[in-house]
């Protein structure tokens, strides 16, 4: 008898468990095709979140460094971390402002931290120095990511070339600027000239810019015309407006003739119409606080789309151009901008790359590219079209030169040329130094050093040594 009843519960027990399986794999069924809709409708970042969340654990909190002060920590955080993080629950980003050093592009607080095993897991690095920090061994390689995620072939293809080095990839690109000339054209028309026709040479800027100089009784500027140096003036924009190269075939080459000749030609500028002049007019607008051309005393200047967003409250009529070349036959311009970069021994590499992908992506680019009334501009030519940068009112000149866009060059010591450089230019205008001697002893130099860096890079590959640079 007692052995019926147990074989009754056995039934009966088998028979609910079979009824219990068949129901589970019911809703298991439609649970799973629920979660494939649900998921395919997400973006990827939300797609990597859902597959990266465990249920009750707590968010992985990765660091993020960057340079930039005034109100970009909270404006930053507000139009990209905060859409970030809700699209990625799993992750906290955590910001840090470190300044560069003195006045370069670079922060060597950065370098000790990563050298300390201390390194933040995101840096924002100005991008033609990846390629020197990347030769250092400062930072991750991105390259296993970049292919996975196919990433390289949403950036202009001129600017895309800096993130890389010995064929890997260490960063992505982020912002984007480009250069060009602004003219007053209320001062072009109080000198007699056509303000709608502004140069395309070099020599017609010459000639324009030499009859808007004006001095008072002491002797002091008034105003000027055009002065080579001042903001965007750097002697690589006039290299290649002149025709030069800065680097063939991996070489680099700042002693090429036509850099030698747009370094004697800003030279003849502070032979003509004094150096000290042309300083002290420069240094009472700076005092003032405001931006040489913005304040309505410069006819012609050379500078980034940036300078639009101070623009609205000028009081004087202005337009945008090309700067000049040397034939006016090729509009010129180059690029520069920031980067998102892994640090050499960040702990959160697979949360730092969602970032960086993000930050540096098409979400992130469309967020920051798109916020508010802003002349910012993204590396991703899709976001820029998209958000209709390319025929946004004077930003469009911008825009539409970053195609054909140069460049500096791609080097192990491109920080070291750009700092050497702007000392033979210092020298060249100030009258201490003659543009051929300085620019070939610079390129003894440039050799010298990148055979000591390139010395240094074989030992490390052949001895290396953990946590130094």
């Amino acid at each position: 008898m007692k052995m019926l009843l147990s074989h009754k519960k056995l039934v009966s027990f088998m028979l609910a468990l079979m009824i219990i399986v068949i129901m589970s794999s019911t809703l298991f069924i439609k649970g799973t095709r629920l979660s494939s809709e649900a998921i395919s409708g997400l973006t990827d970042s939300q797609r990597d979140s859902k597959s990266n969340v465990k249920h009750g654990s707590a968010p992985v909190t990765i660091s993020f460094w960057f340079p930039w002060g005034g109100g970009f920590q909270q404006e930053f955080h507000d139009t990209v971390v905060v859409p970030f993080e809700k699209a990625n629950p799993d992750i906290k980003v955590k910001m840090r402002f470190v300044e560069n050093s003195d006045n370069s592009q670079a922060s060597d607080k950065l370098l000790t931290a990563i050298a300390g095993g201390r390194a933040p897991d995101v840096a924002m690095i100005d991008r033609f120095l990846v390629s020197e920090w990347a030769a250092m061994g400062a930072l991750e390689d991105l390259s296993s990511d970049v292919i996975r995620d196919d990433m390289a072939r949403i950036y202009y293809r001129n600017i895309w070339p800096e993130t890389q080095y010995n064929n890997k990839t260490f960063a992505l690109p982020w912002n984007v600027d480009s250069r060009a000339m602004l003219y007053n054209k209320t001062m072009m028309e109080e000198a007699g000239l056509d303000p709608n026709k502004p140069p395309t040479t070099i020599a017609e800027l010459d000639a324009m810019a030499e009859k808007m100089f004006i001095q008072n009784k002491k002797g002091t500027y008034e105003q000027v015309g055009f002065v080579p140096w001042m903001a965007q003036g750097f002697l690589y924009a006039h290299g290649w407006n002149f025709g030069g190269q800065w680097e063939k075939n991996g070489e680099l080459t700042p002693s090429d003739p036509e850099n030698i000749k747009a370094l004697e030609w800003m030279q003849g500028y502070a032979k003509k119409y004094d150096a000290k002049k042309l300083a002290s007019f420069s240094d009472a607008i700076r005092q003032s606080g405001a931006n040489p051309f913005t304040s309505g005393k410069v006819g012609f200047i050379y500078e980034g789309n940036w300078l639009l967003n101070d623009m609205d409250d000028v009081n004087f009529e202005w337009g945008i151009a090309p700067m000049p070349t040397e034939q006016g036959d090729q509009a010129v311009t180059w690029a520069g901008g920031w980067s998102f970069a892994m640090p050499k021994g960040a702990k959160h590499k697979e949360q730092a790359w969602r970032f960086i992908k993000y930050a540096a992506g098409k979400e992130g680019g469309f967020l920051w590219a798109g916020r508010g009334q802003t002349y910012d501009l993204s590396s991703i030519p899709e976001v820029n079209k998209k958000l209709g940068l390319d025929k946004k009112s004077n930003l469009e000149v911008f825009v539409n030169l970053l195609e054909h866009a140069y460049i500096r060059p791609v080097s192990p010591i491109g920080g070291y040329m750009w700092e050497e450089l702007y000392l033979v230019q210092k020298l060249a205008v100030n009258l201490q130094g003659e543009p051929k001697a300085l620019l070939s002893e610079l390129k003894r130099r440039l050799d010298a050093h990148m055979i000591e860096v390139k010395s240094e890079e074989r030992s490390k590959t052949e001895h290396p040594e953990p946590n130094t640079l």
